[in-house]
């Protein structure tokens, strides 16, 4: 699916100074399959591009078009249908249910479209080491392991594009090369592409191009 940026330009952004190489105010393609950073300083738009391409931010002018449709004439089926199986996303505040256990954070993602069986779950949380928490509530769990169950959760659909937002921050080098690896399997798995979003040129990662904010 290829997702382009015609001048859009988020309503609080507006009064910022924003430079010709970013996506804000000009024209820039998210090309199906690739791997894409997206970097920018801090309060740049990094969560508010996110939820824009994501369909939940509506505060913006310009067009953002998925295979040249405006995202603005989805009807509510049409986005349950994205959101189930051509967008996948990690949110920066991740959005897990923290009075549910992990396992049942995944498994109600999951049971939408059953796209993993529930040990190919289970094997994906022993790869990033958090299977010994499968019935422990989300909420108990250290910011660094619920980044992990968000990772996992995003995986448990089908996508076109996987949208991750920062999710790494409470992670350290190995963990988040582990979370990285799996991320991009998948994705080759899907012949799907993903946007991460940073605060810096993060050159721990292979990606196909970068964009700015």
């Amino acid at each position: 699916m290829n997702i382009q940026f015609n001048q859009v330009m988020p309503t609080p952004l507006a009064s910022i100074s924003h430079g010709t190489e970013s996506i804000w105010g000009n024209s820039a393609t998210l090309e199906p399959g690739k791997k894409i950073l997206l970097n920018a300083s801090s309060g740049k738009g990094k969560s508010t591009f996110s939820m824009t391409v994501f369909g939940i931010r509506k505060d913006y002018s310009g067009k953002i078009l998925y295979d040249n449709r405006d995202i603005r004439s989805f009807s509510t089926d049409e986005w349950v249908e994205i959101r189930q199986r051509k967008i996948a996303t990690v949110f920066q505040d991740l959005q897990l249910f923290h009075k549910l256990t992990v396992a049942e954070n995944l498994l109600l993602k999951n049971h939408l479209t059953d796209h993993k069986t529930e040990q190919e779950i289970r094997n994906m949380l022993a790869e990033l080491e958090i299977d010994h928490k499968w019935n422990a509530p989300c909420g108990l769990l250290s910011m660094g392991q619920q980044q992990r169950v968000a990772i996992v959760r995003s995986l448990c659909q089908p996508f076109h594009w996987l949208i991750l937002d920062e999710p790494f921050s409470h992670l350290d080098e190995r963990n988040s090369l582990k979370c990285f690896s799996m991320i991009n399997r998948e994705c080759d798995k899907q012949h799907a592409g993903f946007v991460l979003t940073s605060l810096d040129d993060d050159n721990r990662f292979p990606y196909d191009y970068e964009l700015k904010l």
